[in-house]
């Protein structure tokens, strides 16, 4: 009789992610890496020695699992520096400054950062299998953030695969990936300073972005906002977004339905492209957790640089359901005193309960919720918190408005927990969500640029009163919902996704 041959087990894939270092980029790589490490991948998570420094809890080396149980060792955090001289760091400027810096740190090929990651994958990749003797397998992929293309130059150089990740929609990336095109048909840089405030932005309408409708200027990007030709911001998130082609598959924190015409036109030109957003919902439904377990066990938290005021949750406990306005400006905006006040004042002549999110550096030179106006404080309804637990905030009954930059994972967050946003956008592609949330998705309405507390007042109003955008709203919510669950979009192209890693099986069959 013929001895059977035994199959040679599969080692375990392993992936690196490398999310650049701001918060709208590493929360939504976290939940991505949670949800790869639960359908059996092996997880290295890269941030920078800089950010775990700033934690504003300490993190291990490994995943906390929920009920106090020990961490698993196939989900490992790794640090490299980001570039950046502490000398060189200091504490001036706004967020956005600060970050603009943090981007030239790392944009280099051959900067401390790709030094320090091409040191750690080939690593990595020359490992051995058996994890569970406290070596991890060999590195199978590298997933590196949009903004950290050198990771993918990385990947390249040590013959890995890789994949990025795009953490907004498929119409804000095709909308950044034609800077350039923008640029050579002479749109951009702007000829003169007027062309800021004249109604230029407004009135110049483009119509031949793939998948997206025709969308004014202004909208297309933060980062048209320019006269310079040599203007660093428009063109590293021309190169950073247009380098997303380089890997081999695309990774999207957003879903079938709501965002249809853009992921079929980046599927129509790329052949490997994975939506599996809302991320957030996403992990929840199938990790299972209770407010309990991310109370305590959340990585998000751990790896903030402010610490999360969960006392808000009691708060909202006491409001009655959809009659909070949540008002938060997301972790690099900053306002002037001017703003911040009008914004106060605005928010005050609603005559709702607010629960107000004022960051430490929210005004430049600090100050934090000291920098409200006095009567503000002592006047109203009002809770204010340095920092707090959006996802849980946002899907609490008592909210029933959100005040917002537009950041994609605050509007993603919105749209899954189905809250009517006014909408304020500043910054890269909060203009394009801007226009998705008011004008495509049907959930919300746009301030001016310049604040005003009567229009704050007003449109804050108007949304929490509309029965056509709460309608909206809840039904993008139940769409969401559908997108995660087993058979839905989101769900589906996630395992297609881990079936390409080269784990396979689901949890949850």
């Amino acid at each position: 009789m013929q001895t059977p041959v035994m199959a040679k087990p599969q080692p375990q894939p392993h992936v690196v992610v490398v999310p650049h270092p701001s918060l709208g980029h590493v929360n939504p790589a976290l939940q991505l890496a949670q949800m790869l490490h639960h359908h059996g991948v092996f997880v290295t998570f890269v941030s920078t020695e800089h950010k775990r420094r700033r934690s504003a809890q300490a993190v291990d080396d490994g995943l906390p699992s929920p009920r106090g149980g020990p961490p698993p060792s196939s989900f490992r955090f790794e640090t490299i520096p980001d570039g950046l001289l502490d000398a060189d760091r200091g504490g001036g400027g706004t967020p956005l400054e600060r970050d603009r810096a943090l981007s030239q740190a790392t944009s280099s090929k051959r900067g401390a950062a790709a030094q320090a990651l091409r040191e750690l994958v080939a690593r990595l990749r020359d490992g051995s299998t058996p994890a569970a003797a406290g070596v991890p397998p060999p590195v199978t992929c590298v997933i590196p953030t949009a903004l950290m293309s050198f990771a993918l130059d990385v990947a390249r150089e040590l013959r890995v695969p890789s994949m990025v990740f795009w953490v907004g929609t498929a119409a804000s990336l095709s909308c950044q990936m034609r800077l350039r095109e923008l640029r050579e048909r002479g749109y951009l840089p702007l000829k003169d300073a007027s062309c800021l405030t004249n109604g230029h932005l407004e009135k110049t309408i483009i119509d031949w972005i793939p998948g997206v409708p025709p969308i004014c200027l202004g909208d297309v990007s933060s980062f048209v906002r320019t006269t310079d030709a040599d203007d660093f911001s428009l063109r590293f998130n021309d190169t950073e977004a247009n380098s997303c082609t380089r890997a081999g598959a695309l990774i999207l924190n957003t879903f079938d339905i709501l965002d249809a015409a853009g992921l079929a036109a980046l599927r129509a030109e790329y052949p490997r492209v994975y939506a599996v957003g809302p991320l957030g919902l996403l992990l929840r439904r199938h990790l299972h957790h209770t407010d309990a377990d991310i109370d305590t066990d959340d990585p998000i938290a751990m790896l903030s640089p402010w610490k999360q005021d969960t006392a808000c949750l009691a708060w909202l406990d006491a409001r009655a359901p959809g009659s909070v306005v949540y008002a938060n400006f997301g972790s690099l905006l900053a306002l002037t005193t001017g703003e911040l006040a009008e914004f106060a004042w605005g928010l005050a002549a609603a005559g709702r309960p607010v629960l107000f999110v004022v960051r430490d550096d929210l005004v430049p030179g600090g100050g934090g919720p000291a920098a409200l106006p006095p009567a503000f404080l002592s006047g109203t309804r009002c809770y204010v918190a340095t920092w707090c637990p959006q996802e849980r905030v946002m899907r609490h009954p008592a909210v029933g408005c959100f005040l917002t930059h537009n950041g994609s994972s605050s509007t993603l967050d919105a749209l899954a927990a189905g809250v009517p946003v006014v909408c304020w956008p500043r910054f890269a592609d909060g203009y394009t969500n801007s226009k998705y949330a008011c004008e495509v998705w049907g959930v919300g309405l746009r301030l001016d640029a310049e604040v005003r507390r009567e229009q704050v007042a007003r449109l804050i109003g108007s949304v929490m009163e509309s029965e056509g955008i709460r309608a909206r709203a809840a039904r993008w919510k139940a769409e969401a919902e559908k997108a995660v669950c087993p058979g839905g979009s989101s769900y589906e192209s996630l395992l297609a996704m881990v079936k390409a890693l080269g784990a396979g099986g689901s949890p949850d069959s």
